[in-house]
C-alpha cells in the first residue's frame, strides 16, 4: 500500500512527465511527418466513413496507407482525440503522450512488483517521466511508443497474473494489442509472452481455466492477421528492410571467396552465404546496446532523437552498468525476466538495415531506466554502509550532475531542435497548404512539387478532404513492391512534371531551387531558421 508520502511523489513524477510532454506539444516536433498525417487521416476516415484510406471497411490487420500496411493500433487509438480535438498536431499526437505518462506509471508499478521496493520504483518511474529517449517518442505520433506501453503493461499483468489468474487474459490480450500496433513487435510480443511463460512455468501452469479462456482470446484476436502475413504484401515489406533480402553483391563475395580458397570445405564453412548473414545480423543485433547509440548520439534519424545527445543521460552509464551486475549476481526469476526482456526486443532491429535504431527497440522501455534505478540504488547502499559521513554528499552530486545534463538536453530540445531540425520534419506543408487553400478557387488548377515527400497526404490531411470524394477523384498507380503514388485528385496534381501539360491558369506550390525563371512569385514559405522551403507561384498557359 502506498503511503502519503510515496504516493505525492508519484503524483509530482506523473505530473513532471505531463509537463514535459506537454509544453509546447503540437509545435515541438515543429510540423507532423508524412507518416503523422497519414496516420491522422486514416484516423479520420474511420471516424467519418468508417473506412480506410484507400476504401478498406475497419480494417483489422493493417491501414494500406502509402502502400507501407501500417498496423492499425495507432490509428483506432488517435480516433477519439481526433473526434475531440479535431484533424491537427494535437488530436494525432495525443495517444502518444499518454503513453509516454503512462509508460512512467507502470515502470513503478512493474518494480514494486518485481522488487516491493519503493524508493527504487519512483526512481524508476522518474528517469523514464525525463527521459530523452521517452520524451522524443511521446511528443510525437509514433506508433512504437504505444506499443512499448502496451507490452511493459503486458509483462506487469502476466506478473501479477502468477497470483491473480484473471490477469492472464489481460495480459494476452494487451500483448496482441501490442502485436497489432508496431511491426517490430509482431515478433517481440509471441517470443516474449513465450519467455514469460518459461520463467514462471511453476505458477503459470496452476491457472489451468485462465490459461483456456487466454489461448481462446488469443486465437480469437490473431485471427485478422494471419491472411496478411501470409500475404505477398507483407514479405515484401519485410523484404524491402531486411538485412536477409537478396543480395547479390553479397553472394557474388561470398562465391569469389570459396572459389579463391578452391571450393575446400573450411572454404565454403567461413565463407558460406549462411554465415554471413548471420554475423550480419549479430552486428546488426549488436548496435542496438552501443553505449555511443545510448549514452552520446542517439539515433542517427533526426526525427528519432537530438543529434549529439544520447536516448539516455551520459551520467546514467555507470548506473546502468552496476544495475545489470546486480541483476547478473543475483540471479532470480524477476531479474532473468528484466535481462531476457532487454536481450529479446533488438531481435526484430537485428535484421533491419538502419542500425542502431531506437524506434525499433522501443519496447525496451522501461529496462534500461530500471538499471539505472537499481544501479543508483545499490551505490546509495554502499556509500551508507562503508561511506556513512558522505552519504550526505552523494544525492547532492547526483543532483547536480542531473540537472546540469537535463538542463542541456532541455535547451537544445526547446530551443535548437525545431529550428534546426525541421527539415526532417517535412516542415512547411501546413503553411503550403494554408495559402493555397487562401487562393486556389481563383485557379483552374494546384501543382504541388514532391521534392519534400508525398505531399499529396497533407491536402488530404489539413483540408480534412472527404475520403469518399478523394476515393473517387484520384489518379494513383502501385508500383512492384505494392507503394501507392497518388499523382492527382480534385484540382490537386502532386507532380512538376504536369507543369508541361495542365492548361490555364495554375497555382505551383515548389521547391524554393526548383523555381523557374520568368514565374510570378505570390508568396514565400521558410524553415524557422529563416531560409525559403517552398515558392508559391502563378503560371497561365
Amino acid at each position: 500500500m502506498l503511503s502519503n508520502r510515496k504516493l505525492f511523489k508519484l503524483v509530482l513524477i506523473l505530473l513532471l512527465a505531463l509537463s514535459l510532454r506537454l509544453f509546447n506539444f503540437g509545435k515541438n516536433p515543429p510540423s507532423l511527418s508524412e507518416d503523422e498525417a497519414s496516420q491522422g487521416y486514416n484516423s479520420y476516415t474511420i471516424l467519418t466513413a468508417g473506412k480506410g484510406e484507400h476504401g478498406e471497411v475497419f480494417p483489422l490487420d493493417k491501414f494500406i496507407a502509402f502502400g507501407d500496411y501500417k498496423p492499425p493500433g495507432y490509428i483506432y487509438a488517435a480516433v477519439p482525440s481526433i473526434a475531440v480535438f479535431g484533424l491537427n498536431e494535437i488530436g494525432v499526437r495525443l495517444p502518444s503522450l499518454i503513453s509516454g505518462v503512462l509508460l512512467s506509471l507502470v515502470a513503478y508499478l512493474l518494480v514494486i512488483e518485481m522488487f516491493g521496493n519503493p524508493s527504487i520504483a519512483l526512481l524508476s518511474a522518474f528517469l523514464i517521466a525525463v527521459s530523452p529517449w521517452s520524451i522524443q517518442f511521446s511528443r510525437a505520433a509514433f506508433e512504437s511508443n504505444l506499443a512499448a506501453l502496451l507490452n511493459a503493461t503486458a509483462v506487469l499483468f502476466f506478473i501479477k497474473s502468477r497470483k491473480k489468474g484473471f490477469f492472464l487474459p489481460l495480459s494476452v490480450i494487451l500483448f496482441i494489442l501490442a502485436f497489432y500496433t508496431f511491426n517490430a513487435n509482431r515478433i517481440i510480443s509471441p517470443i516474449l509472452l513465450f519467455t514469460l511463460e518459461l520463467l514462471f512455468l511453476k505458477d503459470f501452469i496452476k491457472n489451468i481455466k485462465w490459461i483456456i479462456i487466454s489461448v481462446f482470446i488469443g486465437i480469437i484476436m490473431l485471427l485478422p492477421s494471419y491472411s496478411f502475413l501470409s500475404s505477398r504484401e507483407s514479405k515484401v515489406r519485410f523484404q524491402e528492410v531486411s538485412i536477409f533480402s537478396y543480395d547479390i553483391d553479397k553472394l557474388k563475395l561470398s562465391n569469389e571467396r570459396i572459389s579463391t580458397d578452391g571450393n575446400s570445405i573450411i572454404g565454403k564453412i567461413f565463407h558460406n552465404r549462411r554465415l554471413v548473414f548471420s554475423l550480419d545480423f549479430l552486428k546488426h543485433y549488436t548496435d542496438n546496446f552501443d553505449p555511443k547509440f545510448l549514452f552520446l548520439r542517439g539515433d542517427g534519424n533526426q526525427r528519432l532523437s537530438v543529434p549529439g545527445i544520447g536516448e539516455m543521460f551520459v551520467w546514467e552509464i555507470i548506473f546502468y552498468t552496476i544495475g545489470i551486475f546486480y541483476l547478473l549476481r543475483n540471479p532470480n526469476r524477476n531479474n532473468l525476466l528484466l535481462l531476457l526482456w532487454f536481450l529479446i526486443v533488438p531481435l526484430p532491429a537485428g535484421t533491419a538495415k538502419e542500425t542502431p535504431h531506437a524506434l525499433r527497440i522501443a519496447s525496451i522501455l522501461p529496462v534500461p531506466q530500471i538499471f539505472s534505478a537499481l544501479g543508483i540504488w545499490q551505490v546509495s547502499l554502499f556509500i551508507r554502509k562503508y561511506y556513512p559521513r558522505i552519504k550526505i554528499y552523494f544525492p547532492l552530486l547526483l543532483l547536480s550532475v542531473f540537472i546540469f545534463n537535463f538542463y542541456y538536453y532541455l535547451h537544445n530540445y526547446f530551443v535548437h531542435y525545431p529550428v534546426e531540425f525541421s527539415r526532417a520534419w517535412q516542415y512547411g506543408y501546413k503553411e503550403m497548404t494554408q495559402k493555397i487553400k487562401e487562393r486556389e478557387n481563383n485557379y483552374d488548377h494546384v501543382l504541388v512539387s514532391r521534392s519534400g515527400g508525398r505531399s499529396y497526404i497533407y491536402f488530404l490531411f489539413y483540408n480534412g478532404y472527404p475520403v469518399s470524394d478523394y476515393l473517387r477523384n484520384r489518379i494513383a498507380t502501385r508500383d512492384w513492391w505494392g507503394l501507392w503514388d497518388v499523382a492527382s485528385f480534385g484540382k490537386y496534381y502532386f507532380d512538376l512534371k504536369y507543369r508541361s501539360e495542365l492548361k490555364g491558369k495554375i497555382l505551383v506550390a515548389e521547391g524554393a531551387d526548383e523555381l523557374v525563371s520568368g514565374e510570378k512569385v505570390l508568396d514565400t514559405i521558410s524553415y524557422p531558421k529563416g531560409d525559403p522551403a517552398y515558392k508559391i507561384v502563378e503560371i497561365t498557359r
